[in-house]
Formats: C-alpha cells, structure tokens, sequence
C-alpha cells in the first residue's frame, strides 16, 4: 500500500485546511485509515482514525474542529481542520492498517498569524 498525502499550507488562526490522502496498491487489504501529526520536539499522536465499519476516533485537543472521513472505496481519506489553533502547527502523517502498517510522507501544516 503506497500512501500519498496532500493539502497542507500555511493559515492564520481560525482558518481551515483540507488534507487528502490517497491509497494506491493493495487496497483491497486496509482497514482503519488515520491521521498523525507531530510537532517540533515531540512524539507522534493520533489525531483521527475512521475504521472500516465507520466508527471514528478523535483526540481531545481537536474534537469538535477536525472531521474525517472517506470514499466507499476506502482508498481515500480525508481531514477537514477548521478553527485552526497555533498548537495545531505540525507535520501530518496519514496512516493505514491492512497486512501491516502504511504511511505517507508527511505534510506540513503551519498555523501562524
């Protein structure tokens, strides 16, 4: 499974981006697909992760402001980020669990007035 992630950028405060990831490969093997990010100097975290039944997991810190979702197909995962915050500022990783675990080259996503 090859991942390829897209939409980050710069915003200010308040604002939104949309990232996109898509699966190419072995598809037909993934189950949950998700996002990571990580920040300067520290660990990696979960940000959201869409299962292949539908349920959705989301941190705390961006619960009510991000949404994801995905195509039928699960080929395609999607992160809207609205009411963007400084502490969003952050690598984003997308992430899929099949046969093993997959992910995409990390895109940046700076917030900053």
């Amino acid at each position: 499974v090859q991942l390829q992630a897209s939409g980050g950028g710069l915003v200010q405060p308040g604002g939104s981006l949309r990232l996109s990831c898509a699966a190419s490969g072995s598809i037909f093997s993934i189950g949950s697909m998700g996002w990571y990010r990580q920040a300067p100097g520290k660990q990696r975290e979960l940000v959201a992760v869409i299962n292949s039944d539908g349920t959705i997991y989301y941190a705390d810190s961006v619960k009510g402001r991000f949404t994801i979702s995905r195509t039928s197909a699960k080929n395609t995962v999607w992160l809207q980020m609205d009411t963007l915050k400084p502490e969003d500022t952050a690598v984003y990783y997308c992430n899929a669990e099949g046969y093993g675990s997959y992910w995409g080259r990390g895109t940046l996503v700076t917030v900053s007035s």
